[in-house]
Order: structure tokens, then C-alpha cells, then sequence
């Protein structure tokens, strides 16, 4: 089978010793795609081949997608409406971009009028929400923030288990064949291996 310049179809073998399913290589950073089309398109941010030229200017761009969106330049279309203020953008990049929402002490800007509401808090001293298990209060209805990736916890015992996703820390053994898991659910669902139990059922007849 022929390949484009720049990639190569690699066929692996899956954990069961059988061959896994073709995918298609780019040579240039390793990346793989099912698809030969999804390669074809990644090739181009590496080559900068630009098929794609607006009749208006003669600006060319590698994705008809980019081409689409620069069109509305010439045409004033602004097809990208945010849901929260209405206001309208030609690109949707524009529209992620836009926060509608600002801080007028410290001119921070959100995307949703909750997200500022929380935040005014830390200015006000609000602490509207109360913890059910030690009457602690807190700006935010869910107050621990994970500082690898700003995840946010109501309870801290959730916290806890989260981070071991992000320092591995792995607790919980099989006492079978000392495979260790982060979480205890996944230990629970491991052991079914060796049990053989099956506790879901299909509420869907077949027959």
C-alpha cells in the first residue's frame, strides 16, 4: 500500500499476542492516526502546504475550516454568539476567547456570571457556604482546589484520592498477584478477575 512522504503504517501487536488495528505513522513526530485523512491534514502543519485560497484576497490557508472562518471578514458574518451577553463573533476562537464578565475591583474577566460571583467574594469577605461537618465557611460551595490542576472538592477526604492520580501513589493491593491501584474502586473491580463475578445485569432483554 502507498504512503504519503512524511509517514508509514505501523501494525503493532496487542496485549492478547494478536496484531492490533493499522494506524498510520507521522514520520516527522512519532503521531499516530486511524484515519490516512487525519494524517494527511496533521502532515500539513509540518510541511505548511496551503491548499485551501480565499478568492477575495488571495490569503491561502492549510485547512478549509480556516478558510471558512477567515471568509466572514469579507462578508461581516458573525455566525459565533456568546450565550451569556449575545454578543457575536465571526470566528469561534473569538468566542472562546471572550469573557463577558469583569471584576471591577481588580478587572479580572469570566466566562459565566457565577464564576465572577465566587470571585467578588474574595474582595467582600464573603463566606456564604458552610461546611456540615465542622461549620467552617468558604467563598465557594466547593473550597479545595487541587494545586496540580485546580480541581475543586466539596469534601477534603476527596481531595486526598484525587491527588494520588497526579503522584501515583497507588494504596490499595491485590493479595492475589500485588497489583497495586490508586483507588479502591479500581482494586474492587480487579478482584471480579479472579472471582469471576459478574454484579451488573442487562435490564434489556435480548430474546
Amino acid at each position: 500500500m502507498a504512503t504519503t512522504a512524511g509517514s508509514h503504517l505501523k501494525q503493532g501487536e496487542g496485549e492478547d499476542g494478536q496484531d492490533s488495528p493499522r494506524t498510520h505513522t507521522c514520520s516527522y513526530g512519532d503521531k499516530e492516526f486511524p484515519i490516512k485523512g487525519s494524517l494527511d491534514l496533521h502532515l500539513r502543519t509540518h510541511t505548511c502546504e496551503k491548499l485551501y485560497t480565499c478568492d477575495d484576497c488571495g490569503k491561502r490557508f492549510s485547512q478549509q475550516g480556516h478558510l471558512e472562518d477567515h471568509m466572514s471578514t469579507h462578508t461581516g458574518e458573525r455566525p459565533y454568539e456568546c450565550e451569556y451577553c449575545n454578543k457575536c463573533f465571526s470566528q469561534s476562537s473569538h468566542l472562546k476567547a471572550h469573557r463577558p464578565y469583569q471584576c471591577d475591583e481588580c478587572g479580572k474577566r469570566y466566562i459565566q456570571l457565577c464564576n465572577l460571583k465566587d470571585h467578588m467574594r474574595t474582595h467582600t469577605g464573603e463566606r456564604p457556604y458552610e461546611c456540615e461537618y465542622c461549620n467552617k465557611c468558604f467563598t465557594r460551595r466547593k473550597p479545595y482546589r487541587c494545586d496540580k490542576c485546580s480541581k475543586q472538592f466539596t469534601q477534603f477526604a476527596n481531595l486526598k484520592r484525587h491527588i494520588r492520580i497526579h503522584t501515583g501513589e497507588k494504596l490499595y493491593t491485590c493479595e492475589e498477584r500485588g497489583k497495586q491501584f490508586i483507588q479502591f474502586s479500581n482494586l474492587k473491580s480487579h478482584m471480579r478477575t479472579h472471582t469471576g463475578e459478574t454484579p451488573y445485569t442487562c435490564v434489556v432483554s435480548l430474546e
